[in-house]
């Protein structure tokens, strides 16, 4: 029988995260209230730590490790923001970390990840396996691996952020939109959720290319799709862990999707009227409550603003509507 975490477990991660991961603002938007009817709290974890909320989940999750672990050191695969997020929490606790990427992973996320002290370990992506070459590593050298989402520190530490927005906004909220790729902030801002305002209701939003949580969710099991093609490239994930899809059909009122061109929407929305660079991942959360309609009008509502790590060129490319997914 699988162990789900529990919001003690969100609880716990609060007290190691306290002093290294920042307890980013909860913005609000006048023009957001005006325009859609709704009260908004934007907790923007774009301001968070190299840029993105995965810091939490990674910092909690090494921080927990036994003195023969932090020897050997940590290992994850990654493109994105979680292998910059594991390779800072590696460097702020003092442990070797290797982190395995594509050879096509972004030449930016690459110099960060290795900025931050991380060993770069690179890989085939249409040859080869990442999780089997993860795991052989990690076999070799004696190391931890840490997926990115299917992991019950990681997810505790996701849901502090929910559980930092719920505490600031001193109300209860009646909704709450998060972004959804393998469901850790998902799954772990549920917890934080179901535990503190048990009448608020909880969504998770995916691209529309990327639906198999939504999928999984009608279905009552883990549904596999192929890698998607979206703007959202934090979502592209092809499938939701044993861990997070347990606490999302269990704790998640449903799985909602939206378009890329929306995203972009919501994207001009913050640059302009809030004067945030968010990253398309990011802008799930706001784009989905931005189409709710009726829905939220009249109501206190949550947004997550996962991330702003996010190529310039092609940031500026997507606003002037010059890029394609």
């Amino acid at each position: 029988m699988l162990q789900l975490p529990t919001y003690d477990d969100v609880f716990a991660a609060a007290k190691r995260l306290e002093g290294h991961a920042h307890r980013t603002p909860v913005l609000r938007s006048t023009t957001a209230d005006e325009r859609w009817g709704a009260q908004f709290f934007f907790k923007c974890e774009n301001f968070q730590r190299m840029g993105a909320f995965k810091f939490r989940g990674a910092f909690n999750a090494l921080s927990k490790f036994d003195a023969a672990q932090r020897k050997a050191g940590a290992i994850a695969f990654s493109s994105g923001n979680h292998a910059q997020a594991m390779a800072l929490a590696a460097r702020i606790l003092g442990m070797p970390v290797v982190i395995v990427m594509p050879y096509d992973a972004p030449a930016a996320k690459l110099a960060a990840t290795r900025g931050y002290g991380a060993e770069v370990v690179q890989y085939d992506r249409f040859k080869e396996d990442r999780e089997a070459l993860t795991r052989r590593i990690a076999a070799e050298r004696g190391m931890t691996l840490i997926p990115p989402y299917d992991h019950p520190d990681v997810i505790a530490g996701q849901g502090t952020a929910a559980m930092e927005l719920i505490l600031e906004t001193g109300r209860p909220l009646d909704a709450l939109y998060v972004c959804l790729g393998g469901g850790g902030l998902t799954s772990g801002c549920a917890l934080a959720a179901r535990a503190l305002i048990p009448q608020c209701r909880v969504y998770g939003v995916e691209p529309e290319a990327g639906n198999d949580g939504q999928q999984s969710l009608r279905k009552g099991e883990i549904v596999h799709i192929d890698t998607p093609k979206t703007i959202a490239d934090g979502a592209q994930t092809q499938h939701l862990g044993q861990y997070t899809f347990g606490i999302i059909k269990r704790d998640v009122t449903d799985i909602v999707t939206v378009s890329d061109a929306q995203l972009v929407e919501a994207m001009r929305f913050y640059a302009e009227r809030m004067k945030m660079v968010v990253e398309p991942t990011g802008c799930l959360a706001f784009a989905a409550a931005c189409a709710a309609g009726d829905a939220i009008r009249g109501k206190r509502v949550g947004v997550i603003v996962s991330g702003g790590n996010v190529d310039m060129a092609r940031y500026g490319a997507l606003l002037s509507g010059a890029a394609a997914a």
